[in-house]
């Protein structure tokens, strides 16, 4: 079904978009099942309260592979040449900070970044599970699974618009499937995943599923279905449509995420300042380095979007691994610096919480083919926006980058901080799990470096 209604830590309710696969013919009458609400509900129920929330976002960029600490955020000039590779780091806009030298664009406006140095806790799998919930990809498993971050806000929070949803996955689909995953709805269920502009949804919204002729073709269609329901029910139950149903038709007809997911309205100057991260490189069975994805999560938390995940290049470089940074880095400093000075512009950066990180680090040591093998002790994340407190390095790792050598971070620590961006206590939310048990979105506080 379209929609369902969330219960919310206070005890009030909020209607929650889920965006199944069919959400897009299900409008109208055709919400028949008992407690089905429909996209006119929710415009009803809008216009009765007069309430809507104000937005905050995440964005939630997974370097799926394994990225190489020591040769982007955390370098290590002082150590053995098979330690610290080939690049050198680069002095940033913040006094004492230095980085990779494949990110001048970030070092130029390090002030608005913070890179957490010190990531602890990582299950070592090959998974964005810890990267979208902040739990290992076992916990709760009999039941479902945890929930990822995007699922939480469509159960917790909802649409910010009835016609976009809550929660977008951008990764294109790779051979690996948990290089692609946007997050797992865990137990929550289907009706809480992203939304795929690449999957069968999305699919509904274009021409031969749903264009704006189909779409009015379809509105008579359910309105011969009302007439007919009318005349079997010798009761008299069956209610009148009223205008919020035409209100839904609308919006599905001229939906506002389409338009964001169409670059071709985008300023062709804004277009060259994120690039096309082409040509793709190092891909086998990974995602490509898709600059536009950031562009389009920019878009796309415009428009109303709570939650976008992305997957950014394929990081496992068990071999050439400093070619593979310097493709991969360089178009990744390049993106991330023009959204995040695009939200900054915008006027965003506050509301929105942009992350980069991958499921765990690499190797000090240097292999027999030039590559970094995996090392999930320790690894990195670099962060922006969200009125968080940049222009810092939290933890540091030893001189060879093997392990955290002061301030471990837990990824629910990070977690923490990312729901209280958004407006959500982390340590006294819960969900229902199946068995009507009640779970804690994180075991942790946020981090008070950067609150």
């Amino acid at each position: 079904m379209l929609t369902i209604v969330g219960q919310r830590p206070d005890g009030s309710q909020r209607f929650c978009d889920g965006l199944s696969r069919r959400m897009f013919l299900r409008v109208g009458a055709l919400g028949l099942g008992a407690g089905a609400l429909t996209l006119a509900d929710v415009l009803r129920a809008e216009s009765i309260t007069g309430k809507k929330q104000p937005q905050k976002a995440i964005i939630n960029v997974f370097l799926g592979g394994g990225p190489p600490h020591q040769d982007m955020w955390d370098l290590k000039p002082n150590a053995p040449a098979e330690i610290r590779g080939e690049f050198k780091p680069i002095a940033t806009s913040v006094p004492g900070i230095e980085i990779g030298e494949v990110f001048p664009l970030v070092a130029a406006q390090m002030h608005k970044f913070a890179v957490i140095r010190s990531v602890v806790g990582a299950s070592g799998r090959h998974d964005a599970e810890q990267c979208t919930t902040g739990w290992p990809q076992d916990s709760l498993k009999s039941v479902g699974g945890r929930p990822s971050i995007g699922s939480v806000l469509a159960r917790l929070q909802g649409p910010v618009d009835p016609s976009v949803p809550p929660f977008v996955g951008l990764a294109a689909p790779t051979q690996a499937m948990p290089w692609s995953n946007p997050g797992s709805p865990g137990f929550l269920g289907p009706a809480y995943g992203a939304f795929k502009p690449d999957g069968p949804g999305m699919e509904n919204m274009r021409l031969g599923a749903i264009s704006a002729a189909r779409l009015r073709d379809r509105r008579l269609l359910l309105a011969g279905f009302d007439r007919l329901r009318r005349d079997l029910d010798a009761r008299g139950a069956m209610q009148a449509k009223d205008q919020f149903d035409r209100d839904a038709f609308d919006l599905l007809a001229s939906s506002r995420l389409v338009e964001a997911l169409d670059l071709s309205r985008e300023d062709p100057k804004v277009l060259a300042r994120y690039g096309d991260g082409k040509p793709y490189q190092y891909q086998y069975d990974g995602a490509p380095t898709v600059n536009e994805h950031l562009l389009l999560a920019r878009r796309l938390v415009e428009v109303g979007v709570r939650c976008v995940t992305l997957t950014f290049g394929r990081w496992d470089s068990h071999s050439e691994n400093f070619q593979l940074v310097r493709d991969h880095g360089s178009k990744l400093d390049q993106a991330l610096t023009a959204l995040v000075d695009d939200l900054d512009e915008r006027g965003m950066l506050d509301d929105v919480t942009v992350i980069a990180w991958g499921e765990f680090g690499r190797t000090p040591r240097i292999n027999k083919n030039a590559g970094r093998d995996h090392w999930p002790q320790v690894s990195c994340a670099i962060l922006a926006g969200g009125g968080m407190r940049t222009g810092q390095v939290i933890g540091s790792t030893n001189r060879l980058g093997e392990h955290a050598q002061d301030r471990p971070v837990d990824f629910q620590e990070i977690f923490a901080t990312l729901y209280r961006n958004l407006g959500i206590n982390s340590a006294s939310t819960t969900l229902r799990d199946p068995s009507g048990r009640p779970q804690y979105l994180t075991q942790r506080e946020p981090l008070r470096e950067l609150i």
